[in-house]
């Protein structure tokens, strides 16, 4: 029989699908997973428009460490770019480096080529292509994904370094070539690492992040390389000047000499993350970890990899879905004095990973006025990610204390904020592979927010290390509780973000306090650093732990209200009832309690620092309540008895009766409903039970609905067979009652029996559709199913012998099949070791192992065949070691 080979592919599982042909060789690795090439479900570009640079990649999966959904998971760079193709920035912050800031930022007007262009990973190439792709743009986005232009007329501003130091109180930059103090370096962030972890490559990093410190009087940075089999953790970073080094790291946190490849999304991405980073803390070492592919699986090995480099900052501008697996990756945001933020999203109303882990900083977007002095204005940006994680449980440190956070259900996003909108973006420097000079983008989304961020926590980090302070770590503690609950220091750290919306939710407007959008808000980032680095003492307020309390009137009442305090405290109520009175412990005492709600406000003052901290404390005090019945709908059938209990909860012995009740329904003193011969319908039955000592009815609506006969049911099945070979199978009707059974369109000599079993003692070659009628003895009702009957050759065989071997010497076995009567073979393989390969020759499969590993393994072999008759083998393989 002569077969056609028609191709392979993994499936979602990473079993080896072959379809039986000429000779092809397949290799699968690693765990059962073989190499998995993306498509565009992946989240690959395939056959880009020209200039866009999109690239194939391979994804280094490692399912035996992560769950299926993780391995599968790829995350995209969530920045936007404003559709305007920039002039170069003026030189006035070349000579002197804070020029810029005593201006408004560059505005123009978005030009008619560019409307209806999506601004989500928005390219410098896409920009620069032809007006054919421009017009496809135009009405498909960049992407496939959902993206809202801007419109025609709108104003683009563009805001430089200098700008955003001064509009959100950063240290002004010293004058270009001055001799620093080591106060004025660690306002630079001197001596700390910024890790900046992204997917793919960006070949033209070096020259974009000179020409950017170029252009707005930054201080350049050293390129310093580091080997890929240096020791970790890293040396500490230089204290007087900038360090930038790149490294690529495979999925299982080494590094490799292999660049990722290219592509324009990525490097965008790439680029605005270094140079805003570098703008926020310009003395910190950059460390730029490129991950071979947009993987989870990918992306964590970079995180590792930082984590091995020693203490500092990661910034990721990057995100996924939030979905099951998300907390069992958590563990690589755990390493000490490691501060991990993250982009909450570009795409409005939406949680992701890894924003949405509590270890992480979340960070959201704000668009940004600023004129060039006096104050900025922000609202939260329509673009910027939020809202309530759906599998994060919520944090210590989200508490109700906080203004606006109320009662957190789960884990909430965003944290803090900063500027992202890309209307009013910052500028960014982009030179692409080939291109002669450098091109400009006003480039904002969260993906510039979070680096600015990490610059921030790098300084506060070198502020901290002049006094000899250990580096943040996890700052949610501070930023939540010393600031964001201390109504003083909130109003002094953050800006409050109380206007925009990025969605239609109920939650999807910024409000005074903390919100989705913003989070805490934008920092002043002068009391920002002076509250992070310890430079001032941020005093904490005692924190309580507002609460709901019930009780019943006449009947004493206490608890004890919680409080966190660095001091003894003081206890005092205010708006609380007659005889209620707090104990010096905070135990509430209300000996005689009368029916009402009550919000009492409790009071904690530190004994030491005068801070009072307060919650309310709703006290609800029932009266003796009625009796309480439950509902339920119930079911019968016409004719057969019914009997249900009722559910009732009551203080008292209760007295039942019944409204609306069918004739025949009756209920006994214990709440038992009884009705002998039930009449089809429908009946709403009002079950009314009287408190025997309060007189109080409570009553509860039972609907019992009350089915007619039905037809006795069978079910389809389909019975293959053999020509010749005698064949039996039963059919199984569910009825009430006796069944006869009959057989309509059977073949010749089929029969069926009265308990179902069908027999045919000789069955021929065919297809045959035989009816199978069962009727009700009773209510004489018939119902009826197909049985479909396939009588076929004997199907594919597998015939294979065990293979053993010794660890390190090749192994190889055979595979031989069969397929007698059939006009095509599919053949599936499973469970094949890392490095097993296959080839195919005839209806033969030659398994090769050259380096087996020691221990037991099974191949498991499916074979298929065109009369869809299927046979399975496992193959067992045994290696010794040694």
């Amino acid at each position: 029989m002569q077969m056609k080979m028609t191709g392979f592919k993994p499936n979602q599982r990473g079993a080896l699908l072959l379809a039986v042909g000429v000779a092809a060789v397949l290799s699968a690795c690693g765990g059962n997973t073989p190499e998995l090439q993306s498509g565009p479900a992946a989240g690959a570009q395939v056959a880009p428009p020209p200039g866009v640079g999109a690239t194939v990649t391979t994804l280094a999966l490692d399912p035996a460490a992560l769950p299926d959904a993780a391995a599968d998971a790829v995350v995209q760079p969530m920045f936007h770019a404003a559709p305007a193709l920039l002039a170069a920035p003026d030189d006035a912050d070349t000579l002197s480096n804070d020029a810029s800031a005593r201006h408004a930022p560059h505005t123009e007007r978005m030009a008619p080529e560019f409307e209806g262009i999506s601004t989500r990973r928005l390219t410098l190439q896409a920009m620069q292509a032809s007006p054919q792709l421009l017009a496809t743009m135009s009405r498909q986005g960049v992407d496939d994904e959902t993206a809202s232009p801007m419109a025609a007329s709108s104003v683009i501003a563009t805001y430089s370094p200098a700008q955003i130091r001064a509009a959100y109180g950063l240290p002004a930059l010293p004058a270009i070539g001055a001799n620093l103090s080591a106060e004025q370096a660690a306002k630079l962030g001197a001596g700390q690492t910024i890790y900046i972890v992204d997917a793919m490559h960006d070949p033209s990093i070096v020259a974009e992040l000179a020409a950017f410190n170029q252009k707005f009087g930054l201080p350049a940075c050293v390129t310093k390389p580091i080997a890929v089999d240096a020791s970790l953790p890293l040396a500490p970073a230089a204290a007087g000047a900038c360090e930038f080094s790149v490294v690529y790291n495979t999925a299982n946190s080494t590094m490799t000499s292999v660049a990722p490849g290219y592509n324009a999304g990525w490097a965008t991405e790439i680029t605005l993350d270094v140079q805003w980073a570098h703008a926020t803390a310009p003395l910190a070492r950059i460390v730029l970890i490129e991950s071979p592919d947009a993987s989870v699986n990918s992306l964590l090995g970079a995180i590792k990899l930082a984590n091995l480099m020693g203490p500092g900052v990661v910034s990721m501008s990057f995100g996924a879905n939030e979905s099951t697996w998300t907390g069992s990756v958590d563990a690589a945001f755990g390493a000490p004095n490691m501060t991990y933020l993250a982009a909450t999203g570009d795409s409005g109303a939406a949680v992701s990973w890894p924003a949405v882990s509590s270890k992480v900083v979340a960070v959201g977007g704000t668009t940004l006025r600023y004129s060039g002095s006096g104050s900025r204005s922000e609202v939260a940006w329509s673009g910027t990610g939020g809202g309530v994680s759906l599998y994060t449980p919520t944090p210590a440190y989200q508490t109700n204390a906080v203004p606006g956070m109320g009662t957190a259900l789960r884990r909430t996003v965003a944290d803090v904020a900063f500027n992202a909108d890309p209307a009013s973006g910052q500028y960014v420097a982009v030179l692409a592979p080939g291109a002669g000079a450098v091109g400009w983008l006003s480039v904002g989304g969260t993906s510039l927010s979070t680096p600015q961020w990490a610059g921030l926590i790098a300084v506060a980090n070198a502020t901290r290390a002049l006094s000899a302070k250990p580096a943040l770590g996890a700052p949610h503690a501070v930023l939540y509780g010393q600031i964001g609950a201390v109504p003083g220091n909130y109003a002094s750290v953050f800006a409050d973000i109380t206007s925009g919306s990025d969605g239609s939710c109920a939650t999807c407007t910024a409000k005074v306090g903390y919100d989705h959008l913003s989070g805490l808000g934008t920092p002043n980032v002068t009391s920002l650093l002076s509250a992070l680095s310890g430079a001032s003492t941020v005093a904490a307020a005692p924190v309580l732990t507002p609460a709901g309390i019930g009780g019943k009137i006449g009947t004493p009442l206490s608890f004890t209200v919680a409080v966190v305090a660095t001091n003894p405290v003081a206890y005092s109520l205010s708006g609380a009832p007659a005889g209620m009175t707090i104990g010096a412990a905070g135990l509430v005492t209300w000996a005689s309690p009368v029916v009402g709600t009550y919000p009492v406000t409790v009071v904690a003052k530190d004994g030491t620092t005068g801070l009072s901290g307060q919650a309310v404390y709703t006290i609800t005090i029932a009266a003796l309540p009625a009796p309480v019945v439950g509902t339920a709908a119930i079911s019968g059938k016409a004719g057969a008895a019914l009997s249900f209990t009722v559910s009732v909860v009551a203080v008292n012995p209760v007295a039942y009766s019944l409204s609306g009740a069918p004739a025949g329904m009756t209920i006994s003193a214990t709440g038992i409903v009884n009705w002998a011969t039930p009449v089809s319908g429908t009946y709403p039955v009002l079950v009314n039970a009287k408190d025997s000592k309060t007189g109080l009815t409570g009553q509860g609506l039972y609907t019992v609905a009350i089915a007619a006969p039905l037809p006795p049911a069978l079910g389809a099945l389909t019975v293959n067979g053999k020509p010749g070979v005698a064949l039996t199978f039963t059919v199984a009707a569910v009825a009430p009652n006796p069944v006869t059974y009959s057989l309509s369109g059977a073949p010749a000599g089929m029969s069926v029996g009265a308990t179902g079993l069908v027999s045919w003692a000789n069955p021929a070659l065919g297809s045959y559709a035989v009816t199978v009628v069962a009727k009700d003895s009773k209510t004489g009702l018939s119902g009826q199913a197909v049985a479909t009957v396939k009588i076929a050759m004997a199907g594919p065989v597998i015939t294979a012998a065990a293979m053993t071997g010794v660890a390190g010497r090749s192994l190889s076995g055979t595979i031989g099949l069969a397929a007698p009567g059939a006009s095509s073979l599919s053949v599936s393989i499973s469970g094949a070791p890392a490095g097993m390969a296959f080839s195919v020759s005839g209806m033969t499969i030659t398994a090769t192992w050259p380096s087996p590993v020691a221990g037991n393994y099974g191949l498991k072999v499916t074979a298929l065949d065109s009369a869809g008759l299927k046979a399975e083998l496992t193959v067992p393989i045994t290696v010794n070691a040694r």
